[in-house]
């Protein structure tokens, strides 16, 4: 029976971004001052979010405790929050619109493998967070998916497949509940 071969891996043709030096760069900036718990201070990480490439919009908060593998692979809108501890595992773009909320702990994860295949292939996918979405506590967004304007994935969710706009999703896999209506 097959078996998976880690030794003959292969990511090809994944290209990370970025040159070595930006990416090493990186890696001890993203270490320092995005996970530290210690390092409060937003304006200085949007800004050190756009000299490494990342496209933000106005009023962008970034709690301490972010972990954020590529900002040449990221845009963020305008009044977007990004909460503690949440992962953003970028492989590829992800486009997270304006007035979003991403809770402590969410995770983006853009990339997987292909546990079919014995050499255990990297499978990426870009996720788009529209205007308004709310991505709760722990919840993920795996590779591939669309969460529509103002949709909801509850605490501790995992998202699979795309969400609707305006819709409340919960689970693992995440399933729709029921419809967000907003009060003025």
């Amino acid at each position: 029976m097959p078996q998976t071969n880690l030794a003959i891996y292969n990511n090809h043709p994944y290209h990370p971004g970025g040159n070595a030096f930006k990416r090493l760069l990186w890696y001890y900036v993203n270490a320092l001052i995005f996970k530290s718990a210690l390092f409060p201070v937003n304006g200085l990480k949007t800004g050190l979010l756009k000299l490494f490439g990342a496209r933000l919009g106005e009023g962008v908060v970034v709690k301490p405790s972010v972990n954020i593998k590529s900002p040449w692979f990221l845009t963020i809108g305008n009044h977007t929050w990004i909460g503690e501890n949440v992962w953003i595992d970028n492989l590829v773009m992800v486009s997270i619109g304006s007035n979003v909320c991403l809770s402590q702990g969410a995770i983006l994860q853009t990339g997987s493998h292909n546990y079919k295949r014995s050499t255990f292939d990297l499978i990426t996918g870009s996720i788009v967070l529209e205007d308004g979405a709310w991505v709760g506590c722990g919840a993920i967004i795996n590779q591939g998916v669309t969460a529509g304007n103002h949709a909801v994935l509850s605490s501790g969710s995992v998202a699979t497949k795309n969400l609707e706009p305006y819709s409340i999703y919960q689970g693992n896999p995440a399933a729709k509940v029921r419809t967000r209506k907003i009060e003025e």
